[in-house]
């Protein structure tokens, strides 16, 4: 059963304190130097994907913007901080007045991303920039790490849908987050009200084991499942012995039976055995879907049986064992003494990164099959030309002067067919499930 219930204007709340103790202090301390109003360039990227991944994939940023506009210091976040003696008064004056007046530019929600991709680009006074880097990077990391883990998922069952249900296996914020990145990725519904109700996001659902163990027998818990549901309803059918249930659920809902669901044991197994006598009881349109601890590879090993849905929870919420993006924000330009910005960057071992405010571009070939990420320092790159293909600018609009303009970038059905777009853009070779480089070679120009 699936619904789709209208999203509801964002609430009126604060986001202002979900940031660091430091990023306060570094502005108490500029504002001291006079440094606070110098304009700034901060880039969020990642420097690497997670081990054996060959891509990843940008959500959140319809969260973030929501967030930022959130981002006020109002009566109580004052009263917070005063409280705690986090910073002096002239810095909460600043704060009390803080609206982020500057630019954002980022890759739109769906699109794939690579080591050095300039995923979010924040350009603004010090100050302004500054304090977003917490809230940037726990819901771009968060909700990117879902995304790109839900992607390798949908990637491998093909045609088949995947219905997100880890709501019971994260924080209750985390599960609404994570439904909405697993839907811009290509799952088809999920578990979560709140989604739906947040984020439009469809949702499906029907009964537990819990609801079979209430009734005397599994033919009683069936009738009233079918009664209230209809046909259509999807039974579980493992809660004791598989092949009997088929037959009740069967005997009870006739062969137009929406669907049976396995939720143990060697689904692959099963799944051909449940097939087998749902055909010879005439259910033969009846689907079956499979849950348990499913995750990509599970996934792809169940692709040669008969199954028709896949429910995926704990591994999907959690990233599939990448439970972050392993994105940074760093600042890598500032205006110099006359005005002009200068590349800066960090040098320490391991955590290199590269000065200058980057701009992106997908190098295509002519098949339009995705060969390179070319980054530009300082400057857009340029189209190699020469009728080789059709390269892509990956920068969008999201913010200028502290305007959201970039709202249509996160819609979440623009999202989803992006995703789609951008997948079947990149090599046959992205998306193997098998360790490997990323799928494009990243260039700087």
């Amino acid at each position: 059963m699936s619904h789709s219930l209208p999203a509801p204007p964002p609430p009126e709340q604060s986001s202002a304190l979900l940031t660091d103790h430091y990023e306060l202090t570094m502005v108490q301390a500029a504002l001291r130097s006079g440094a606070a109003s110098r304009r700034c360039v901060f880039e969020t990227f990642a420097r690497r994907l997670p081990d054996g991944r060959r891509y990843g994939v940008v959500a959140g940023t319809g969260r973030l913007l929501q967030a930022i506009e959130q981002f006020r210091f109002r009566a109580p976040e004052i009263a917070a901080l005063r409280a705690g003696k986090v910073v002096d008064e002239e810095t909460i004056g600043f704060l009390a007045g803080y609206r982020f007046e500057g630019d954002i530019t980022g890759y739109a929600e769906g699109e794939a991303y690579f080591p050095g991709s300039p995923v979010l680009v924040v350009e603004s006074d010090f100050a302004h920039g500054v304090v977003l880097e917490t809230l940037v990077l726990s819901i771009l990391n968060h909700d990117s790490a879902i995304a790109s883990a839900a992607s390798r998922m949908t990637a491998a069952a093909g045609t088949r849908p995947c219905i997100e249900m880890g709501s019971r296996r994260t924080h209750e914020e985390a599960a609404v987050a994570a439904a909405r990145a697993a839907y811009i990725a290509g799952f088809a519904t999920t578990s979560n009200l709140e989604a739906s109700r947040r984020w439009g996001v469809p949702t499906a659902g029907t009964a537990a084991h819990a609801f079979t163990l209430l009734h005397d027998d599994e033919r009683e818990a069936f009738a009233a499942q079918v009664e209230a549901l209809g046909v259509g309803t999807t039974l579980l059918v493992d809660t004791y012995d598989v092949e009997r249930a088929v037959a009740i659920a069967v005997e009870v809902a006739g062969p137009q039976l929406g669907a049976v669901r396995l939720d143990s044991g060697d689904l692959l197994v099963q799944a051909r055995e449940v097939r087998e006598q749902l055909d010879s009881l005439g259910a033969t349109s009846t689907r079956i879907v499979v849950t348990s601890d499913l995750d990509e590879f599970a996934i792809a090993a169940l692709a040669a049986g008969p199954v028709d849905a896949y429910g995926v929870g704990t591994q999907l919420v959690t990233g599939s064992g990448a439970p972050t993006a392993g994105m940074v924000y760093k600042l890598v330009a500032r205006a110099d003494d006359s005005g002009e910005l200068v590349g800066v960057a960090k040098a320490s071992k391991d955590k290199t990164s590269l000065g200058g405010r980057k701009f992106a571009l997908r190098r295509r070939n002519a098949r339009g099959v995705a060969e390179a990420e070319i980054i530009g320092i300082g400057e857009p790159p340029a189209d190699d030309g020469g009728g080789r293909g059709d390269d892509r600018a990956l920068l969008v609009d999201f913010v200028r002067d502290g305007h959201i303009v970039g709202g249509a970038h996160t819609a979440l059905d623009v999202a989803r067919d992006r995703h789609e777009a951008s997948m079947a853009e990149l090599p046959r070779s992205s998306h193997q499930l098998s360790r490997g480089e990323p799928a494009i070679p990243t260039l700087y120009v």
